[in-house]
């Protein structure tokens, strides 16, 4: 199935802008960066609870982009709205998110399971009533305890881990437009493979 509606999360703000839990927003803003069939900027809907975009990604797929302004535990607010207001079912929905449980540099794409105890994950499946859209799982390591959680994927990545995501970033926009198209199958064999 098709993605109509591509969610970044993050945190809203300069303070959070170059952290790990806001890789959603990093890969959100290059995806908009990159299409130039329509070049729309994001813009603020306070109906929608965030900025948003629409782009053509594949040819002749328009789809919304989104980065939630209700911070990373309420980002279900901003995705129903959206997906309500245009109609758009949870199975076309992809979410790109930072994920403890890889190393930086790894992107896994995944449909429907658990939250994984990421706060934007659980707040999204309490808002659509379903856990089955698309994942895009960005690996940014962990910090080895879970006391260090929270300040780990507030801060920074360091500069190797850095790159190691703008290279992943790289591979993932090439074979977006497979995402897109629904053709997860051809996408997920070169990420896994690249990444």
């Amino acid at each position: 199935m098709s993605i109509a509606l591509i969610v970044g999360l993050g945190n809203p703000g300069s303070r959070y802008a170059a952290t790990r839990h806001n890789l959603g927003f990093w890969l959100v803003d290059q995806i908009a960066a990159s299409t130039s069939s329509i070049p729309e900027s994001f813009r603020a809907e306070a109906k929608f609870h965030g900025e948003i975009s629409r782009v053509e990604i594949s040819s002749g797929s328009l789809c919304w982009l989104l980065k939630p302004n209700t911070f990373m535990n309420k980002s279900g607010q901003a995705v129903a709205a959206l997906a309500n207001y245009y109609k758009i079912p949870t199975e076309q929905i992809l979410v790109i998110h930072d994920d403890l449980d890889f190393p930086p540099g790894t992107v896994r794409i995944k449909k429907g399971g658990s939250d994984c105890k990421h706060n934007g994950l659980k707040d999204i499946i309490s808002h659509l009533g379903s856990n089955q859209f698309m994942r895009l799982r960005f690996g940014i390591g962990h910090p080895g305890h879970r006391d260090d959680v929270i300040g780990y994927v507030l801060n920074a990545p360091t500069r190797d881990e850095q790159i190691e995501i703008e290279v992943a970033m790289t591979t993932t926009l090439e074979v977006m437009p497979l995402i897109v198209a629904g053709e997860v199958n051809k996408a997920m064999q070169k990420l896994h493979t690249l990444t």
